[in-house]
């Protein structure tokens, strides 16, 4: 009998531990300690990316490419920005509105505001018609005014622009984002079966620089209402389609998140429900997209996911310091210099984001400029403080695949921490002397030891 107890006791225990183990590596703890491919985002494509650094934080298929449908109006709203900058136009510039405008502004199968011929709008209040409510009409017409009347120009602007920002890929044949299917004799390039084709990767791009080139465009994507006067006494309240402006009432309570301000939602048949948002919490930003997700809703719940793991699982950790320097290579040595080496240490710090307790898993790496140095590895006085002489790049020791970047690695400049000037041609004698003899002594020395 007592057998049977302590074997009973023993079972007990043994399941027990099971229980314990299997409630420590359930998937929401999995989940909490950072485990990005545990998010299963519902969409075809997407991307969050950490504005500071550009650092990809989550990726599904981004370099796929799928139609944007209104997220095509970035770029319209980037270069409608670049044009103000410019100097090119004013925001008070009033806009022809063409019967091609005005036509497609009143169709009720398109989003957006009622354009009349006879009535006067700045790019300005077609901006926010189309940054607010994703007009398609106030886009065409703001796309004529920066084509010189024809859109086609301006979409050539648009695919220039796009290669400039290392959107490789990307191919625009409008600026509206309507499928070319849909727009019929109002094409403007393109075949009657084609569409706007862009990456989740690209459209990350185009935000990445709406928000660092253009800030002030948030201002106009975060306003959640807003009245537009569309004629003499025609006023059309504008409710714009991100619902995760938390300047919305209750009703989008299930969607809305703190920090949102940005950027812009689509919709076709071809491409399902989009969204490219940012958001702000602190001193972190981030940029997401999403494509290609089942309904209106979804794309902002699985937006949702993309910010919860960035803000709840990842943290920004200091890698180096200004001023770090490598054990083993603090100083380089200096060729006909008073000194006959000079410190060398990072310009700037690094920190980047990074999964919570990853921070040990990224190495500086030291990378010497050898187009400034001699063949024996050498600087060549007179050498100035803060001359730069290489760089540092981050190594990835973890597990998985190493991590990428909207524009590239990180990457630190590496500077000198001093001056050195030129040495004299009396100390160069010297040197020089005292080599020879310290040359001859060592032969001496080592013939000496043959001996013995």
């Amino acid at each position: 009998m007592n057998f049977f107890k302590k074997f009973k006791r023993q079972t007990a225990l043994f399941l027990a531990m099971m229980l314990i183990g299997s409630a420590l590596w359930s998937p929401m703890t999995a989940k909490a300690e950072g485990n990005r491919d545990g998010l299963n985002i519902k969409a075809k494509s997407a991307i969050l990316v950490d504005v500071k650094t550009g650092k990809i934080l989550y990726e599904k298929n981004i370099d796929q490419m799928y139609p944007p449908a209104s997220m095509t109006k970035m770029m319209t709203e980037y270069l409608v920005q670049k044009a103000v900058h410019d100097g090119k136009i004013k925001w008070d510039t009033i806009v022809p509105i063409s019967q091609k405008a005005s036509d497609i502004s009143h169709n009720p199968d398109f989003s957006g505001v009622p354009l009349r011929r006879d009535f006067k709008y700045t790019v300005k209040s077609l901006y926010e018609a189309l940054a607010i409510y994703s007009s398609n009409a106030a886009a065409i017409a703001l796309a004529e005014l920066l084509g010189g009347g024809s859109e086609a120009n301006f979409v050539k602007q648009m695919n220039a622009t796009a290669k400039k920002l290392g959107m490789t890929e990307t191919k625009y044949i409008n600026s509206s984002g309507l499928d070319n299917v849909d727009l019929g004799k109002y094409i403007a390039t393109g075949g009657p079966k084609e569409t706007n084709l862009i990456s989740a990767r690209d459209l990350a791009k185009i935000a990445y620089h709406i928000v660092k080139d253009y800030p002030e465009a948030l201002q106009v994507s975060s306003i959640p209402e807003k009245d537009f006067i569309a004629g003499p006494g025609e006023v059309v309240h504008m409710v714009n389609y991100n619902f995760m402006l938390p300047g919305f009432g209750p009703n989008m309570r299930d969607y809305k998140y703190p920090g949102v301000d940005g950027l812009k939602t689509g919709f076709t048949d071809a491409a399902g429900e989009c969204f490219t948002g940012t958001v702000k919490q602190g001193d972190r930003r981030f940029i997401s997209v999403v494509m290609g997700t089942d309904s209106e809703g979804a794309r902002f719940l699985e937006t949702k996911k993309l910010y919860d793991y960035g803000f709840q699982q990842t943290k920004n950790e200091k890698i180096i310091d200004a001023g770090y320097q490598f054990k083993d290579h603090k100083t380089l040595p200096v060729a006909k210099g008073k000194a006959r080496n000079v410190g060398i240490a990072a310009k700037s710090g690094i920190t980047i984001p990074v999964e919570i307790g990853e921070s040990k898993q990224y190495k500086p790496v030291l990378h010497l400029d050898k187009s400034v140095l001699t063949k024996d590895g050498k600087l060549k006085a007179p050498v100035k403080k803060g001359q730069k002489v290489g760089y540092i790049t981050l190594e990835y020791k973890g597990k998985g695949e190493k991590p990428d970047f909207l524009y590239g690695d990180v990457k630190v400049p590496v500077v000198t921490t001093g001056s050195v000037d030129k040495a004299n041609w009396f100390v160069l004698l010297f040197r020089a002397i005292g080599g020879f003899i310290g040359g001859l002594f060592s032969g001496a020395v080592d013939m000496v030891k043959g001996w013995f």
